[in-house]
């Protein structure tokens, strides 16, 4: 088929970790790079189709321990130590190299969103164009909203989700600690993703078990990534993306981001597109997940970003 992978492979990346990466469209295109949300969502191969195959060298790969990386998060016995977010951007500039990608489009939605901006806030000049869709930064703000504020508009589902952890002050840590025993591991992880489907569903064009279809072992590696990420500030240490962003006036930027999506605010998109110089914020009618606005919004950004 015309948007299968050309290219595909393992690519050690160190810490007994191997990263699944795989190449499409055209060899001699502009490189880019999609980045995949969750944490631990893994790559998706219908996303290649939002880019012109013709024009594009689509470069995808799954973020550590989870897809077709080794090892994996689902085995009982996996460490997450070495999955933060300084190694995910060392393998994103490994797998640059492995590939001879001098610059690069970066394409990426929710937590690729974060992974991108704290990737090129790094690296600019690896930096060709930014694509972002429902923008998230990675601040505390931002998660205390999608795991208890967001709570008053499905109060039920969310007094169901603390319940489990204690009604803890941090349910993110909470649900980390859950995840660390093999005892509560399989029902944490169900609670988890039953909560994020709950915010999801009540979005004007959401479905139902959109993360809970997943199949088990997918799950519980999403499961387990996230919590460790959000249970620590993202591994971020303090860094302020947004205010890093004033570094990026050089790199073309289109944020893409819907009215009515409930688990990321608009204002998270605002705030970012008034620190980013010569940036282009879109607003959508959709939520979340998205929908044919937004990815007709993705599609003609893509084609005159660069």
């Amino acid at each position: 088929m015309i948007d299968d992978p050309y290219d595909e492979g393992l690519l050690d990346v160190g810490d007994g970790h191997r990263m699944y990466y795989s190449v499409g469209g055209n060899p001699a295109g502009v490189p880019a790079l999609v980045v995949h949300g969750g944490p631990g969502s893994g790559s998706s191969p219908g996303v290649r189709r939002l880019f012109d195959p013709g024009r594009y060298r689509i470069v995808q790969f799954d973020q550590r321990m989870c897809g077709r990386s080794t090892p994996h998060a689902s085995e009982p016995g996996a460490d997450l130590s070495a999955n933060t977010t300084g190694h995910l951007l060392a393998d994103m500039e490994r797998l640059r190299e492995h590939l001879g990608v001098e610059r690069w489009l970066l394409y990426g939605g929710s937590w690729g969103s974060t992974l991108i901006l704290a990737y090129a806030e790094r690296y600019p000049d690896r930096v060709a164009a930014v694509v972002l869709a429902g923008v998230t930064t990675g601040t505390r703000a931002e998660l205390e909203w999608l795991y208890r504020g967001v709570g008053r508009f499905v109060p039920e589902q969310w007094h169901r989700f603390s319940a489990f952890a204690g009604h803890a002050d941090d349910l993110p840590a909470a649900y980390d600690r859950l995840m660390a025993d093999p005892a509560t591991r399989d029902r944490a992880a169900r609670e988890w993703v039953t909560w994020e489907d709950a915010v999801i569903a009540h979005e004007a064009q959401g479905k139902p078990n959109a993360y809970s279809d997943r199949p088990p072992r997918a799950l519980l590696a999403f499961v387990r990534i996230c919590t460790h990420y959000f249970a620590r500030g993202c591994f971020l240490d303090g860094v302020d993306l947004v205010a890093g962003a004033a570094r990026l006036g050089g790199v073309p930027g289109v944020l893409i981001h819907g009215r009515l999506d409930l688990g990321g605010p608009l204002e998270n998109a605002w705030r970012l597109s008034r620190a980013w110089p010569g940036s282009e914020l879109v607003v959508v009618g959709d939520g979340h997940t998205g929908g044919p606005a937004t990815a007709a919004a993705i599609r003609a950004a893509l084609n005159r970003v660069i």
